[in-house]
């Protein structure tokens, strides 16, 4: 049965930035440049601003900014094949593929329970002579205490390297994610809270020597055509998508306002106590990506709520440890994360989303009886 409150429903989303987005669209057609053009310029300095940042390098997805930061470090000594980066052990699989594609060894570090990101009292006994960089996620939108990793960081000589591809407009004490480390990687994949019509990324850092590293990176390694620095890679935001962004992030503040709306209503309306919902202690820091509810019987719950014509999503069923792509790791248990990811359910939370449709999925958690 097609639900009739999907989880996020991009067709109306993406209705309602009409007609600026087709204007928009139609402005990279007749310009005739589809890379490394105006719109890309005028993106990266809009969102630098928007972060309060010096510099913003778009490039073609979340997982390429987070590598091309270690791989520029890497080119600029700062790193070295075998060095330790600390990362969540409960984070999407993309955060530890951009580690050990560059020739990383990522440690995994249990979350706080109760805000399921990265928790700093646990990273101090991890560290080594061979660490050399934080990696924290802002996970589901919420901020990581980058308050205490920063202490750590300025402590050991560590960069800080934030994932922000959930993060986007987040705030903690008035300053973004995207500036609230060494240097940041988002995500513009489409169902983001700043998502494009495609694949899209970028990095934003206040180093000029790290961004100018990292554009040359993507761009081949090259420092002019057919002149290479750098054994590089292509990844590119491209035109297109760059003047897609720059028409939603006009409306980011407004949309993750929208979000936090339907967060506040879902921890008043939902009295279900069989569950467990999210501890909130500062909704500027929250952009809502993800509404995360912690349930014994998650499965039946999603079936029982896709009855009611409610999708809704997990975030994520297989912890990273546990993945055939990180065989070795099998075997290891964190049982912080592991329990994360057996409970974890993510709500409908959509800009277009309508009271009513909150409340009716407020009624029907509360109407469902657990089994146990």
């Amino acid at each position: 049965m097609e639900p009739t409150l999907k989880y996020l429903d991009l067709k109306p989303l993406n209705d309602s930035f009409e007609p600026s987005l087709s204007q928009a669209i139609h402005r990279v057609l007749d310009a005739g440049w589809y890379l490394l053009g105006t719109e890309v310029e005028a993106f990266e300095m809009e969102y630098a601003a928007y972060c309060d940042v010096k510099y913003c390098v778009g490039v073609a997805n979340g997982l390429d900014a987070l590598t091309l930061v270690l791989q520029a470090w890497k080119e600029m000594n700062v790193l070295q094949e075998g060095d330790e980066v600390i990362v969540p052990a409960n984070t999407y699989i993309a955060t530890i593929l951009a580690v050990t594609r560059c020739g990383l060894v990522p440690i995994l570090v249990e979350p706080d329970p109760k805000t399921f990101n990265l928790d700093p009292t646990r990273v101090e006994t991890l560290l080594t002579s061979k660490t050399k960089v934080i990696l924290p996620v802002h996970l589901y939108g919420q901020c990581a205490d980058m308050e205490e990793i920063e202490i750590l960081s300025l402590k050991y000589k560590l960069k800080v390297l934030e994932d922000a591809a959930q993060g986007h407009g987040s705030m903690l004490k008035g300053r973004r994610t995207g500036n609230l480390g060494d240097a940041a990687g988002f995500s513009f994949y489409p169902a983001k809270n700043l998502g494009c019509l495609g694949d899209g990324g970028c990095v934003t850092t206040n180093d000029k020597d790290l961004a100018d590293c990292i554009r040359t990176i993507a761009n081949y390694g090259s420092v002019k055509k057919y002149v290479n620095r750098y054994k590089g890679i292509n990844s590119r935001l491209d035109e297109l998508q760059a003047a897609i962004l720059r028409v939603k992030l006009q409306r980011l503040d407004v949309d993750n306002e929208k979000r936090r709306v339907i967060a506040r209503h879902y921890l008043a309306g939902i009295q279900n106590t069989n569950l467990h919902l999210p501890e909130i202690k500062n909704f500027d820091a929250h952009n809502f990506h993800v509404f995360p509810i912690m349930c014994s019987e998650r499965d039946a719950l999603k079936t029982y709520l896709e009855s009611k014509g409610i999708q809704s999503l997990i975030h994520y069923p297989i912890p990273p440890h546990k993945q055939e792509a990180f065989r070795a790791w099998n075997d290891r248990s964190y049982p912080i994360t592991e329990s994360i990811h057996a409970l974890e359910l993510s709500l409908p939370v959509s800009p277009m989303q309508t009271p009513e449709e909150t409340e009716y999925v407020c009624r029907c958690i509360n109407q469902y009886n657990f089994q146990s």
